[in-house]
């Protein structure tokens, strides 16, 4: 998965508007991993259901936003938080 530099330059999260990184494909493994047991919430509360192709983590490395068909989901309730997955 990859994001283009210009692009990954401006994103931040919504919420706190920290900076974001591309997610190692590990981190994104675990997550689906947990998506397949249906072990998983986002913020909004509900369960991610579909896997994810990638992800951005906020700086803290507390959210990760999911990456879907190459789109980033820079939504505040679609953010997974990640001490699910830790």
């Amino acid at each position: 998965m990859s994001i283009d530099k210009d692009l990954l330059a401006i994103l931040c999260c919504p919420e706190t508007k920290q900076p974001v990184s591309l997610a190692d494909p590990v981190l994104v493994n675990k997550i689906n991993e947990a998506v397949s047991r249906g072990k998983l919430q986002n913020k909004g509360k509900k369960s991610v259901a579909e896997p994810l192709d990638g992800g951005l983590v906020r700086a803290d490395q507390k959210i990760l936003y999911p990456i879907r068909e190459n789109i980033p989901v820079m939504l505040i309730d679609e953010g997974i938080p990640l001490e699910q997955v830790n």
